[in-house]
């Protein structure tokens, strides 16, 4: 059996605290840490004798000055290697200085540790271009509403009508998709067609949390609770309460913590860890997974959040959406970051749409993100993307699988074609049924569940449009 060749991260700039941190976290994915005080002595570091382990470069702290000298600096001696900064303050400027000066990713303190392993991740395989899974473009971009969302795919026009209708409402529900299909942006959008659209939108990353305190940070603490409980912590269900608690990835939770969690939703009663009493909330709660619950998930739970589940399609199963969202993405990246507006051209919507887009949608904005840095010009073009060429020929991983579109089919998409698909994969109609079941969830999600006015902008009677629903096999359970 070979060996795994040692992975080593060069960390520079950063205090003994988040070294210990940083290193705790790398471990899980098998990096070790070596610390750089300085730009000297991380040069030092790759000339020496274990320098070739060194596989990327955390930058601790970004300095305007110093910063763009010392990643050449660092190119000079490994002409490829990642560079990933931390930061913290003004994310937009920093964010835009660091990855045009040559930042390979760029991170927002306080990092969570599935983000920094994706990033660890995403930097060295060699199928991927560096900063393509960055968050700063989805980090940076104001909250969408549900019809402001892109996105012409049946399945994702599906998913849309759910949410909307389930926005009306304050049940739990469960959203699933692949990491980067848009779980977050979804939740925000519900939230903010919902009648509690006022009050508080919390998230709790689920498996950035260890198991120990994950009770402490969702239902809180009384002073003494446990030891290391010096004062009283209000948990995030009562921060919550009035308004929405995101859950992501909540298949981490620990099984008695679920328990709790179920025990709380039946109840609406909310108690601390170490109080013997409990503090009525009115808080919703939205949960997220990248797959479905497992089957040791707590029975309850899983049915009370999952009565209502919106599925999430990856972006290679609605490629042809694909020039419909660059162009959104390109006007939002020009509106939020001041970049200048760019307009893509037709050969690198094409390409684009013949890539796999293991990332989905987040990729997909990181790849034009530092596209647009680097262009020159007013458009895009193919040669702004070299590397998804090159990686469309890997296909090992199934996320990698390039979509199969009809040329037709293709050339309608990047035409900008009706929100509403008419053609399949392989260049036929559709069936009548089909058109008609998307026009339906294109108005639900459109007018925001409101089902009356859905059934009035349609010119058919509310009735009529509840026993479409049912024929077609619109889910109405949220409705």
């Amino acid at each position: 059996m070979r060996e795994e060749p040692t992975r080593s991260l060069l960390l520079l700039d950063a205090n003994a605290d988040e070294r210990r941190l940083i290193s705790a976290i790398a471990a899980r994915a098998g990096w070790s840490v070596v610390g750089a005080a300085d730009g000297e002595q991380a040069i030092a570091l790759l000339q020496g004798p274990h320098g070739r382990e060194v596989r990327a470069a955390i930058f601790g702290s970004w300095d305007s000055e110093q910063g763009p000298l010392l990643i050449d600096a660092l190119r000079e001696h490994r002409s490829n290697l990642p560079v990933i900064v931390l930061s913290h303050g003004d994310t937009v400027s920093i964010a835009v200085e660091a990855m045009r000066a040559g930042a390979s990713d760029f991170l927002v303190r306080p990092v969570a540790p599935e983000r920094l392993l994706e990033a660890l991740a995403a930097n060295a395989d060699r199928r991927r271009a560096s900063g393509e899974l960055a968050p700063v473009s989805e980090k940076l971009a104001p909250a969408l509403e549900l019809e402001q969302l892109v996105g012409a795919a049946p399945e994702f026009r599906a998913a849309l009508a759910v949410a909307a209708k389930s926005a009306r409402n304050r049940l739990p529900l469960l959203i699933i998709g692949e990491p980067g299909t848009g779980k977050e942006t979804i939740a925000r959008a519900i939230h903010a067609a919902s009648l509690r659209a006022r009050g508080p939108l919390l998230t709790l990353d689920c498996k950035a949390i260890a198991p120990n305190i994950i009770d402490s940070e969702l239902f809180g603490h009384e002073k003494g609770a446990f030891p290391g409980a010096f004062g009283a912590k209000v948990g995030k269900l009562v921060q919550a309460d009035a308004g929405t608690l995101v859950l992501d990835e909540i298949a981490a939770l620990p099984a008695e913590t679920q328990e709790r969690l179920d025990r709380m939703l039946a109840t609406g009663e909310v108690r601390p860890v170490g109080l013997n009493g409990s503090y009525s909330v009115d808080v919703r709660v939205i949960a997220t997974g990248s797959r479905a619950l497992p089957d040791d998930f707590n029975a309850g739970l899983a049915e009370r959040i999952g009565s209502t589940t919106v599925i999430l399609p990856p972006l290679r199963e609605r490629s042809e959406d694909i020039p419909a969202l660059a162009r959104h993405l390109l006007s939002r990246f020009a509106d939020q970051l001041e970049l200048r507006p760019l307009s893509i051209g037709n050969d690198a919507l094409s390409l684009l749409m013949r890539y796999g887009w293991p990332g989905n949608v987040r990729q997909l904005a990181g790849v034009l993100f530092r596209a647009a840095l680097q262009c020159d010009g007013s458009s895009l073009t193919a040669e702004h993307f070299p590397h998804i060429a090159v990686q469309s020929r890997f296909t090992g991983r199934r996320t990698d699988a390039a979509p199969t579109l009809s040329k037709e089919r293709s050339d309608q998409a990047i035409a900008g074609a009706p929100d509403v698909t008419l053609y399949t994969g392989d260049g036929h109609l559709r069936a009548l049924d089909d058109i008609e079941a998307d026009i339906i969830r294109l108005a639900i999600g459109h007018y925001r569940g409101r089902m009356s006015e859905v059934a009035r902008r349609l010119g058919i009677g509310r009735s009529t449009l509840y026993r479409k629903l049912g024929g077609l096999g619109i889910d109405t359970t949220a409705a």
